[in-house]
């Protein structure tokens, strides 16, 4: 397997260090627009790392231009693009990947747009309706495309295909709920407002019009932010409010798994909710350029790129950030003797070790955890398939004991966790 790594940023970064433990890769690509970041990455490998790092190689790579995409990989002879950038990219990685003959993975998907006329009700462009559109020329071409195979979307959803095969008889509801207890400081040791992920995206799912499953009327819309509910979270993370959001699991499980309802629900917290909903009043949340005047003459910058520049770095808030993220999913329904049942089933990730082990912030390492297991499991054909598949099409179970299996034995030595809510009367 040689893998073509698009983006060095945070979560790009993590998927490479990861990578470095493992042996079942000849060459990975460390692609970025800033060559300097791709060096940076692979330098930090050699010197952990020693001889592993020889199997790294920096590339500079416009991931803008499908044709660069393809170019690059060709070049390199990769048989795997792996998208580690913001969704924006997502059509021309997508078409460069299936242009160079390559299998390709993302963790988020092509961009929605919201319905024209009612976008608090009914759907316009649905999340992945673009690559899901193209399924027939990549399964022409006999290749694959995983898409949403980060930790959300990515782990939960490998959490729904293992309750439906192992837990449950019949799915109420499969309902991603994701919350964390993490804390940004700064040199004063003051809490800030720093987002721990990309804002470009945040902006994007947490102001578009969230999207619900419900297996009598298919995919529908509410407004951003509706039906605010109490999680408890494990880990010591607690109770945390948790609201509707816009995101691709709701999209992705109805296609493979028999449930009669999918929601995500993510606990943002008041002042993040406020200072979105105050960007999205000042227009500061368009990605469509506007003419602004400066010292050097007049020029035209996206509102949401200004305020992306003047917020940290995600990937360097881990030396400020303390605390825990927990990524899961809630399922209700009947279990396998047809009673009522409620399950948890979890990943934490805990910031103070992910630092230690791989100087990443715990929320950009969780996300790059799984497409490497994903890019495992397809380098030995455990996994496999043609045209664009989530990660409900494949074996849940392979996913899940690789994770946790420990590191001595060949795994990753990541446990997670599954919980009984089941009310009982």
């Amino acid at each position: 397997m040689r893998i073509l790594l698009i983006g060095a940023g945070g979560v790009g970064n993590a998927i490479a260090k990861i990578a470095a433990r493992r042996t079942f890769f000849e060459t990975m690509v460390v692609c970025d627009y800033d060559l300097a970041r791709a060096e940076a990455t692979i330098a930090w490998i050699e010197a952990k790392h020693g001889a592993q790092g020889t199997r790294f190689v920096a590339a500079r790579i416009d991931a803008s231009d499908p044709d660069d995409v393809a170019a690059v990989a060709m070049a390199h002879a990769v048989t795997h693009v792996m998208n580690a950038v913001e969704p924006k990219f997502v059509p021309t990685i997508f078409a460069g990947a299936l242009a160079a003959g390559a299998d390709y993975l993302d963790m988020a998907m092509s961009l929605s747009e919201p319905h024209p006329s009612d976008p608090y009700s009914e759907t316009g462009v649905k999340l992945g309706d673009d690559q899901f559109a193209q399924a027939p020329d990549w399964e022409l071409a006999g290749r694959l495309a995983l898409v949403g195979i980060g930790v959300e979307p990515g782990l939960s959803d490998v959490f729904a295909r293992y309750a439906a095969d192992h837990l449950f008889s019949e799915i109420d509801e499969l309902g991603v709920r994701d919350g964390a207890n993490l804390v940004v400081r700064d040199d004063l040791g003051n809490e800030i407002f720093a987002p721990s992920f990309s804002i470009w995206t945040t902006i994007e799912e947490c102001l578009n019009p969230p999207v619900i499953w419900e297996k009598d009327r298919g995919w529908y819309t509410t407004e951003p932010f509706s039906e605010p509910e109490i999680f408890e979270f494990p880990g010591g993370i607690g109770p945390v409010e948790c609201v509707n959001v816009e995101h691709e699991e709701v999209l992705l499980m109805p296609r493979w798994v028999d449930a009669k309802r999918a929601t995500f629900k993510y606990g943002l917290g008041n002042e993040f909710i406020g200072i979105l909903k105050t960007l999205h009043q000042l227009g500061l949340d368009k990605t469509a350029p506007v003419r602004v005047r400066s010292a050097g003459g007049p020029v035209e910058v996206a509102p949401r790129d200004v305020v992306a520049a003047g917020l940290p770095d995600p990937a360097s808030l881990g030396p400020r950030m303390s605390g825990t993220t927990c990524a899961g999913l809630w399922v209700t329904g009947l279990g396998l003797d047809g009673a009522p049942k409620a399950v948890y089933l979890f990943h934490l990730a805990d910031n103070e070790w992910t630092m230690a082990e791989y100087e990443s912030q715990c929320v950009v390492w969780q996300t790059a955890l799984n497409p490497v297991i994903a890019l495992e499991l397809l380098s030995t054909g455990a996994w496999s398939g043609i045209g664009v598949l989530g990660p409900e099409a494949f074996d849940a179970e392979l996913f899940l004991d690789l994770m946790a299996l420990p590191e001595a034995q060949g795994g990753y030595g990541q446990a997670w966790g599954l919980e009984d809510r089941t009310v009982r009367v």
